[in-house]
């Protein structure tokens, strides 16, 4: 089984290295890397060149997630289509394999794998991290919920029905909700595990959860997120960091990131929304609701994880 990377990137040059690293490594070895470029002025396309991959551009004025994974996709030659961030790396030399194994179910349409965070990642993002994706695989997960910065499709179904290119984001998302209303099957392997990297100003995160949200809206029209929502999530949210951080003995260098952090998301979620009410009870779940996590990762695996320089 072989694989195209489509990988979407601007300005990316103190990250794209080490994922090219990561790939070259994996027991995978006959795959086609096509980098997405949004008009970089950075090395980012020399870097990528000198990887052997080959880069479609985009302008940036003509930019949107869905449209940039449209060129790179349309322009992939293999049937299965891996789309990671060019600010993430994999851990194991496995993660293309165990990425793909789903698939060899002709009934899935789609697999994404776990995320983390590094070393000095916010303490709410990790914890983030840890609800959105827990350490056992399933592959016939209950929701549409997957995200493309580790990811895995079908390109005869993209075929089908290509990313929405008019959404702010979630554009994974709404794809996945499409290939499950025609009964094909979302697949989550936990072993497939990146690295990601996001070391955003509160700005940033403002201004990702309140685009997140707008998509969100788009998708899901009778979705609604009020005040009372943004101050209950965002209370219960900082306590659940806070007595998380606790527990590991992490407190005091995380305070003050624990209370912009998570009041930007959620204050970012009402941006995006302008409206009152709630959101879909799964969705909402998934997205937004803290869940008890161990204060390391609960499985182990024999595989030897990669020695980046």
């Amino acid at each position: 089984m072989n694989c195209s990377i489509v990988i979407r990137a601007y300005n990316e040059e103190n990250h794209l290295r080490r994922l090219f690293e990561g790939i070259q490594q994996q027991t995978f070895k006959d795959v086609e890397v096509i980098l997405v470029d949004s008009g970089s002025t950075d090395s980012t396309v020399s870097i990528a060149e000198s990887y052997g991959a080959r880069v479609v551009h985009i302008r940036p004025e003509e930019f949107t997630f869905g449209r940039s994974l449209n060129l790179g996709v349309k322009s992939a030659t293999r049937e299965f289509i891996v789309i990671a961030s060019a600010h993430v790396y994999p851990v194991y030399p496995d993660w293309l394999e165990t990425l793909m194994s789903p698939f060899q179910d002709a009934r899935v349409a789609l697999t994404y794998g776990k995320q983390r965070g590094p070393d000095f990642a916010k303490f709410s993002e990790q914890q983030i991290f840890h609800q959105w994706y827990p350490d056992a695989s399933n592959f016939k997960q209950p929701t549409a919920f997957c995200n493309n910065a580790n990811a895995a499709i079908r390109k005869s179904l993209w075929e089908q029905n290509p990313y929405d290119e008019a959404l702010t984001g979630l554009e994974d998302l709404a794809w996945a909700e499409w290939a499950k209303e025609q009964g094909y099957a979302i697949a989550y392997a936990a072993e497939a595990e990146i690295i990601h990297v996001h070391n955003e100003t509160p700005r940033g995160v403002l201004n990702r959860y309140r685009r997140e949200a707008m998509a969100f809206k788009r998708i899901h029209p009778e979705s609604h997120f009020s005040v009372y929502d943004f101050m209950r999530l965002t209370t219960t949210n900082i306590l659940s960091d806070l007595w998380h951080a606790t527990r590991e003995g992490v407190l005091l260098k995380n305070l003050a990131s624990i209370f912009w952090f998570r009041t930007m998301q959620f204050h970012g979620t009402r941006m995006g929304y302008r409206d009152s009410g709630l959101v879909t009870p799964q969705l909402r779940e998934t997205f937004y609701y803290a869940r008890a996590r161990k204060s390391k990762d609960g499985s182990k695996r024999d595989v030897e994880p990669i020695r980046y320089k």
